[in-house]
């Protein structure tokens, strides 16, 4: 099964008043490099996110963004700081006895001072947190594998479809061989009599030539080895298991087999036909760096 490193995937959950969001984008990357942004109070859960993401995720860059809402009424706590209370009644009781000014010392006053009421949230317990995030990052990684599994299949349509066109070229490679050495011997013999005229040509030394032409730019072990990487470049599109890598590899080998093939050949059709070769391997090339 082809995967694609680009997807997007997106999970919620809520319960007891508390609720996640979970967002996931990835790119093709060589590794699998993880980005997580978290909200501070909940950072504690970051090393379990980043265990199940890479469970699923072997290759791409991905960011993953959580967001947390708690609305529970025990999310919060009020502390009043009665220590700072007292000093500051007794601070305005002096005053009053001091000026004897008016006494209104009220709760609503108090209450105003800086640092006498408090506000905290109320610690989480990890686990009852996990389990609500994990249903919300369980449900992104789906949505994103779905998308990155159906833009896979895609890209294996593609890449099929230009294996066999390359097949089709090897097949006319060599078919196009042996009339390579025909016409050579033909030129040749053409050649040496326009030099000798009507001298007796050398028939041992004239076949010797061809021999050593023939050895020179004989091809058929490089066109056995690309067919069979190409046969086992459709072969791995069938592997149930991550092949970004292996097919990388695959592309380098056949690429190196056609530029030998170009070198060797000494032939214009077959020049042409490598070019044709090596221009769907680079097509092949830059599909396969956005497969996992």
């Amino acid at each position: 099964m082809v995967h694609s490193m680009t997807g997007f995937g997106r999970g919620r959950s809520q319960g007891d008043g508390k609720e996640f969001l979970v967002e996931i984008k990835t790119v093709n990357h060589r590794y699998c490099d993880l980005y997580i942004k978290i909200p501070r109070q909940i950072s504690f859960l970051e090393d379990k996110i980043r265990e199940r993401v890479g469970k699923v995720i072997s290759r791409g860059k991905a960011d993953i963004y959580v967001s947390f809402d708690d609305f529970s009424e025990e999310s919060k706590s009020i502390l009043i700081d009665e220590g700072l209370v007292k000093a500051y009644i007794r601070s305005m009781e002096l005053l009053r006895d001091k000026y004897e000014l008016k006494d209104d010392i009220t709760v609503s006053l108090i209450a105003k001072f800086p640092e006498v009421i408090k506000v905290e949230k109320a610690e989480q317990d990890e686990e009852e947190l996990w389990e609500l995030l994990s249903k919300a990052l369980d449900d992104a990684l789906k949505t994103l594998i779905d998308m990155r599994r159906a833009e896979g299949e895609g890209l294996k349509a593609d890449l099929v479809e230009r294996t066999f066109l390359i097949e089709n070229i090897i097949n006319e490679i060599s078919i196009r061989c042996p009339e390579i050495v025909k016409e050579y011997k033909y030129r040749l013999e053409n050649r040496i009599k326009e030099l000798l005229g009507q001298q007796v040509v050398d028939e041992n030394r004239m076949m010797m030539e061809i021999a050593i032409f023939a050895d020179r730019c004989n091809i058929d072990e490089e066109l056995v080895r690309l067919k069979s990487h190409v046969c086992q470049f459709r072969d791995t599109l069938e592997m149930d298991v991550p092949i970004g890598r292996k097919l990388d590899f695959l592309v380098q080998e056949m690429n190196r087999e056609a530029n030998t093939i170009g070198s060797k050949a000494n032939d214009l059709f077959v020049s042409k036909k490598v070019i044709e070769i090596k221009s769907e391997l680079e097509k092949i090339r830059e599909q396969t760096q956005n497969i996992e």
